[in-house]
């Protein structure tokens, strides 16, 4: 890892000894195209879903069936040399179907770990709140840790890790609600939102022969290098500053019932650096926590103490423009 805050986005020379064309935002960029190649939706969301990659954490993507959520989880984990996995949450499924269970191996005589689908590097949970609060649960000590303890031995989960959550908001019928406590644990929340006239004519056309297969653009020891690099990106004072104003602004505004937490706000600052990064910058500006805050603060939030019927995210951004960036 490169320590010098001034040349964290440029990685010098390859084990060959050349010098090596690509910076952290070439690389970025270049996976950015080719995502955005076979998934239709804006640069920003795609932007957004891969925050949590770099960023290291979760994503929640709160939409209709079929805009291409998993389309977009699926060529990102393909784009980045990992493995995929699936998991379709219904009332039935039980925690151990997610993180893996102990089969008595008949030749030895003894009990061995079968690893579940949450052993991947990128896990889609497909319908979340069709699952009870138990089997919710189990997903958050991976979440938080990247580990599944079963059978008393603790598990570490292959990385590059992240989970990107979905729930249709509009079927509600037959659902549980996703607790605070596991809200909590998704870095952002975001939309892909329906297609306009001429992007559903893309989608057509892309898929009208079935979708090519993809190579990866940046292997898994390229991410992780790139999450390292990301965590070196530096925040001054007054950033820091910045966002625990807002989060106290949070804690006491009349249209919260209840305002972030400091995970939020550590979760926060850990996203601008990586979002600074993307920008080829090696420092976090205040326009980075204006851009993501409604993002990453929106689903943490309850509404409803003040009367006014509002979503999360416009009472964060309502926050954004009453607290100033402190000097």
């Amino acid at each position: 890892m490169i320590e010098s805050p001034n040349v964290i986005l440029n990685y010098g020379l390859s084990e060959n000894g050349l010098e090596e064309p690509d910076t952290f935002q070439e690389r970025f960029e270049a996976l950015l195209d080719q995502i955005a190649g076979v998934v239709v939706t804006s640069r920003q969301n795609i932007r957004l879903a891969l925050l949590g990659l770099f960023a290291q954490g979760h994503i929640l993507l709160e939409d209709l069936p079929g805009v291409g959520k998993t389309l977009l989880a699926k060529t990102i984990a393909a784009s980045v040399e990992g493995e995929f996995s699936r998991i379709q949450f219904t009332p039935d499924l039980m925690p151990s179907d997610i993180t893996g269970t102990s089969v008595f191996d008949m030749g030895k005589q003894t009990f061995q770990f079968m690893p579940g689908p949450i052993f991947a590097n990128v896990v889609v949970a497909d319908e979340l709140n069709r699952t009870g609060p138990r089997t919710q649960s189990a997903l958050l000590e991976a979440m938080a840790e990247g580990v599944v303890s079963a059978d008393g031995t603790v598990w570490p989960l292959p990385r590059p890790f992240v989970i990107i959550a979905t729930q249709n908001l509009v079927e509600t019928h037959g659902t549980f609600p996703l607790p605070n406590s596991l809200l909590d644990r998704f870095m952002l929340s975001m939309t892909m939102g329906l297609p306009t006239p001429e992007e559903e004519v893309e989608i057509l056309r892309r898929t009208e022969h079935g979708f090519p297969s993809l190579g990866a653009v940046l292997t898994r020891s390229q991410v992780l290098e790139m999450q390292e690099t990301a965590l070196t990106v530096v925040s001054a004072p007054n950033i820091m500053q910045y966002i625990a104003n807002l989060a106290d602004a949070s804690r006491k505004h009349r249209d919260l019932t209840l305002g972030v937490s400091p995970r939020a706000s550590a979760s926060l600052l850990r996203a601008c650096q990586a979002w600074a990064a993307f920008a080829g910058r090696t420092f976090v500006v205040p326009e980075d926590i204006q851009e993501l805050a409604p993002y990453l603060w929106g689903h943490r939030v309850v509404t409803g103490s003040g009367g006014e019927s509002l979503e999360g995210r416009d009472v964060i951004q309502r926050l954004l423009e009453s607290v100033p960036v402190p000097l």
